[in-house]
């Protein structure tokens, strides 16, 4: 495979994009200067061979320190004041019509969103859009279900001689922290419900997928009150201890690692009240099994272990297959993996991708040198593993013993690793000793083995898919996870769930408690005790 060294100038001219200098939200007013800033180079590029070539720029960034990160952690206190504060405060058609007046302005920057989510992190065109348009579609689904919630919440409920209501409160001040791969869909798959039921936020953008969220700082400025939504770069660990060992966050939102996760919840003075909503690491495995249709499973598999170059929470990472069916399966599977395009995101077609971390090819060649070492086998060594820059062609190894690293931690890259297995007791001791719970795929047809394995597996998964590639959609089903994968729940009603927690009015059923109780309805002054829903 050959490919030459890429300028930006060398890019169709329907995806050039001027460059940005990265600005900051904090208080609701936007700030341009007074912080460090970092460069920022697409790693969409191959290197060549002059000396001094380097990766096209694409602009600067906001790199804070503390201080600034102090500030826009002080500026969503005062938005919430202790749970007083205007956006707290509000109804839920004030919170709902403010988060669709963003929508419908967000919607205007589709085309330079999309555009810098490719630049920046080599998302294939196609797939850019999709996340923009599926980010949209969580809105509009959130927005739905926050108006169900508020339906059932005006309800006047009875039991036990007691009148009440109970309705979702929110939780206070939200440090939001959203991953490289789906820096948009999914930083907001926590942003957006935390926002309607009330909580006000601080986002911190990841390493990686920083840039695109200049275009959204005036819709945020313009639609939330100053201090509800305040966007920081910066390097985390650097700066979030301070904020959070000063107790004024109260819930961490973040899609990303245990080991951060950990890092911060435990810096927290009041661990017990500190809400964690975490989508974390995952080891998702697809069992092949001797009954089944080896080339849905293979073309499933493919699919599953490398979309978006396998940078996925939800891809397949660790292949059993029974050893009945293992060579056959691995040959069909091989060919499925020959046929992917590697290129630049915007080609035609393209599959794989150039890697956003220029970390990343060296730390995944580490892991596979490892597994080679200890016996496993390289399937396509005349391309598996190849290096362009930081494009890495995939590789697929089998007999890859569970000895090894990459059998026990989360690749998140362009590597598949089979293994074989003879009876169900070695996927059981397998799985069961793996500190990862998201999701499992299962490819079978015999309805017995499938059963029993079901049985097994949903003590240790959060999903199960059947003939079919590990997943987060449809965003109505629930998506977590078991062990070290998550804490909450993501999805269109869980997440307003997470971000929330039922508080309620109460009275005696006696001639004077229900006096009081519907005097207050009536009067309408009161916000949370009422009947007033959302049309």
């Amino acid at each position: 495979m050959r490919l030459q060294y890429f300028s930006h100038s060398d890019a169709p001219s329907e995806f050039k994009l001027a460059p940005i200098e990265g600005r900051l939200l904090i208080g609701g007013q936007i700030y341009k200067d007074g912080f460090d800033r970092k460069t920022v180079r697409t790693p969409c590029w191959f290197e060549g061979t002059s000396e001094g070539q380097a990766a096209p720029i694409l602009g600067t960034t906001p790199n804070v320190n503390q201080q600034w990160f102090a500030k826009a952690v002080n500026a969503s206190s005062n938005a919430w004041a202790k749970g007083t504060g205007v956006w707290p405060s509000a109804r839920m058609e004030d919170r709902i019509l403010a988060v669709t007046n963003f929508r419908n302005k967000m919607v205007t920057k589709r085309n330079e969103v999309a555009k810098m989510l490719m630049w920046e992190i080599a998302k294939p065109w196609t797939e850019a859009q999709a996340e923009f348009d599926r980010t949209i579609t969580y809105i509009d689904d959130t927005i739905e279900a926050a108006k169900q919630l508020d339906r059932e919440g005006s309800r006047i409920q009875f039991a036990g001689g007691m009148m009440a209501q109970v309705r979702r409160a929110p939780l206070g001040v939200t440090l939001v922290i959203g991953p490289f791969n789906y820096p948009l869909n999914e930083t907001f798959t926590t942003l957006i419900p935390a926002l309607i039921v009330g909580n006000v936020a601080v986002v911190k953008a990841p390493r990686f997928g920083q840039l695109f969220w200049d275009y959204l700082l005036e819709a945020f400025q313009e639609c939330f009150p100053p201090g509800v939504v305040n966007i920081v770069n910066g390097l985390g660990r650097s700066i979030i201890a301070p904020s959070i060992q000063s107790g004024e966050i109260d819930a961490l939102a973040l899609i990303g690692s245990s080991a951060v996760a950990n890092t911060i919840k435990q810096q927290h003075p009041r661990p017990n009240s500190f809400r964690g909503i975490l989508g974390l690491d995952a080891k998702n495995p697809a069992i092949v099994l001797p009954e089944v249709d080896l080339e849905l499973a293979a073309t499933e598999c493919a699919k599953g272990a490398l979309s978006f170059n396998g940078q996925r929470c939800t891809a397949l990472k660790m292949i059993f297959v029974h050893k009945s069916r293992s060579k056959q399966f691995t040959n069909i599977l091989l060919e499925k993996v020959a046929r992917l395009k590697a290129g630049l995101p915007w080609e035609q077609g393209v599959s794989i991708t150039p890697l956003p971390d220029p970390k990343k090819p060296s730390e995944l060649r580490a892991l596979m040198d490892e597994a080679l070492s200890l016996g496993a086998k390289l399937c396509n060594p005349e391309t598996g593993g190849k290096t362009f820059g930081t494009l890495m062609l995939p590789a697929v190894l089998d007999q890859v013993p569970l000895s090894a690293k990459l059998a026990n931690v989360e690749q998140f890259g362009p590597i598949i690793p089979i293994t074989e297995f003879e009876s169900d007791d070695e996927l059981e001791n397998y799985m069961m000793a793996s500190p990862f719970g998201m999701q499992a795929s299962l490819f079978g047809d015999d309805a017995n083995h499938l059963g029993k394995l079901i049985d097994f597996l949903s003590n240790q998964v959060c999903r199960i898919n059947l003939n079919s590639q590990c997943q987060r959609g449809p965003d109505v089903f629930p998506f977590t996870g078991r062990k070290a994968s998550a804490e909450g729940t993501l999805s269109v009603t869980d997440a307003l769930r997470c971000f929330s927690i039922r508080s309620m009015v109460a009275a005696k059923q006696d001639t004077e408690g229900k006096r009081v109780f519907r005097a207050v309805l009536e009067s309408e002054e009161s916000k949370f005790l009422s009947t007033h829903i959302v049309l």
